[in-house]
């Protein structure tokens, strides 16, 4: 077999593979369509990967959507206040319930068959959700819903990390999240033909339509290939060579990128084990991974608590706030504004990796701060003098939200996440910005039915005190991570600990080299 080993030639101070990666990628210039297995590599991620947040966003805009449907409303009795809270949080208490379970399952399992379990399970949950005879029915449908998505959503963005080529990565990760609103167009699409429908089957339909993205992911998911790094992580050396052979370099067993790459992730990998074999038991107490916690952690906040809920889950009830009662408009509204949603953010999705990180996340934090601040102000004004033109103020800001909110917060999170965090932890970090995410939706989209009934306009401060905080957090606490390969951010916090770790590699190599060597020599003579 040819050398996996990329070769750094015999000057003092050879290029690290962390730099010849870099290097060769920069210069390769032909783009992904014109290389026919690249191009099926992406292909395939379309309907699996990218897929799978369509699920959420199918789920949001169904249930913004149901409560403009009469007879959704009747079947259920006028949810409100706790009840509707209650129906529209149990996803998220579903995924946070999975959360203890998803990072060992991806670990062992690899990337792709927790997708295919994740799918599966989700299956099921559509169909006892549009075969729901009643409240609990309804309500432990969408949990398992819930349950099952987060597997699909740790597994499918580590492999997105993990599986695309270095240029591209970014923006396939982006697109992940963008993929969300292409589902909740679809859900508002299907609840506005289906509204005025007399029957059941009003609600029913678009609630048996949720299976089509899971049915998608279990279609394709096995012609997919598994994460190299997974691979290579569980001593499958062949495979993950010939993976990164196939779809990083066209079939090219002598590309220097790909020897370079995979040397570079071995090195990695194993520079990672020996800090892992250290803190096996304490990994996440070390400096460095604490913050990456932390980091995390207030991410998967932020995502849930800039007011977002309040427009994926309550948007009826907010127009009802502003003088908007047909039904018919609603869903209307419901459909052009996430249609507008998908759009932006397609576009901010190509373009916001690009830029560096902490620079996009703080000038988005900073325009949903000002966005929901004027949005407070319009529907206070709307409460205390009925002005029509506040309440149009209103709905221009609702729609100048989701750019807004999509600059940061739907193109950058799991790109992000997947350069934050090792290979060895990547899953757990993951799945703590999970915890966290379906954690905050949880209480948001419980308490915000409740919060409208009792405090009306005022509920809205709580948002923009959030919005402010987090404008201070993302400038003082976010690293930046761009324009740097998976395996150079591997130490982001711990550079020279990693430096010592490679040397060590490198000096075991000689040693080994040398004792063949002498061994050789002696046997010759």
């Amino acid at each position: 077999m040819v050398s996996r080993r990329g070769g750094q030639g015999s000057s003092a101070q050879p290029e690290s593979h962390d730099v010849i990666v870099s290097r060769l990628a920069e210069q390769d210039k032909i783009p992904w369509y014109n290389k026919p297995n690249l191009r099926l590599l992406y292909f395939l991620m379309a309907p699996t990967c990218l897929a799978v947040e369509m699920t959420s966003g199918f789920d949001a805009s169904m249930v913004n959507g149901l409560q403009a449907v009469s007879s959704w409303l009747e079947y259920y009795h006028y949810p409100h206040s706790t009840s509707l809270g209650l129906m529209v949080s149990m996803y998220s208490l579903g995924s946070v319930a999975a959360v203890p379970f998803v990072s060992f399952v991806v670990d062992k399992m690899g990337r792709r068959y927790p997708m295919l379990l994740g799918g599966v399970i989700s299956i099921v949950g559509g169909i006892l959700q549009g075969s729901a005879l009643n409240f609990v029915m309804f309500i432990v449908a969408r949990f398992i819903l819930g349950f099952a998505n987060v597997f699909c959503v740790v597994a499918a963005s580590s492999l997105i990390g993990e599986l695309s080529h270095p240029k591209e990565r970014a923006v396939i990760g982006s697109l992940f999240n963008t993929t969300y609103d292409l589902g909740a167009v679809a859900a508002a699409a299907v609840t506005l033909g289906t509204f005025a429908m007399t029957s059941n089957w009003g609600w029913r339909i678009p609630s048996f339509l949720q299976v089509v993205p899971a049915l998608l992911q279990v279609s394709f998911i096995l012609s997919l290939p598994e994460s190299p790094r997974w691979l290579i992580s569980r001593g499958r050396m062949d495979e993950a060579y010939t993976i990164l052979v196939k779809y990083h370099a066209e079939g090219d067993e002598n590309s220097e990128f790909v020897k370079a790459e995979y040397t570079q992730i071995e090195e990695t990998l194993e520079a990672e084990l020996k800090t892992a074999q250290v803190n096996r038991m304490d990994v996440f107490s070390t400096p460095g991974m604490r913050k990456r916690v932390i980091i995390a952690f207030f991410l998967g906040l932020f995502v849930q608590w800039c007011g977002v809920g309040l427009i994926s889950h309550f948007l009826s009830p907010i127009l009802d706030s502003i003088g908007i009662h047909d039904n018919k408009t609603k869903n209307v509204i419901n459909l052009a504004r996430f249609s507008w949603s998908l759009v932006n953010g397609t576009f901010i999705a190509f373009i916001a990796p690009r830029y560096p990180r902490r620079k996009i996340f703080l000038a988005c934090s900073i325009s949903l701060f000002v966005v929901f601040t004027a949005w407070t102000i319009a529907i206070a004004e709307y409460s205390f003098t009925h002005n029509k033109v506040s309440a149009q103020v209103v709905l221009v800001l609702i729609f100048l939200y989701s750019p807004a909110y999509n600059l940061g917060f739907t193109a950058l999170p799991y790109t992000y996440l997947v350069e934050l965090f090792p290979f060895h932890v990547r899953t757990k970090g993951i799945a703590v910005y999970q915890w966290s995410c379906r954690g905050g939706g949880f209480l948001s989209e419980f308490v915000n039915p409740i919060g409208i009934d009792l405090a009306g306009w005022r509920w809205y401060i709580v948002y923009c005190v959030w919005n402010a905080f987090q404008v201070v957090f993302v400038y003082f606490v976010f690293p930046e991570t761009s324009g740097r390969t998976l395996e150079e951010l591997t130490f982001l916090y711990e550079g020279d600990h990693r430096q010592e770790l490679l040397e060590d590699s490198e000096l075991e190599v000689l040693l080994e080299h040398g004792e063949t060597d002498t061994h050789e020599a002696m046997e010759d003579s």
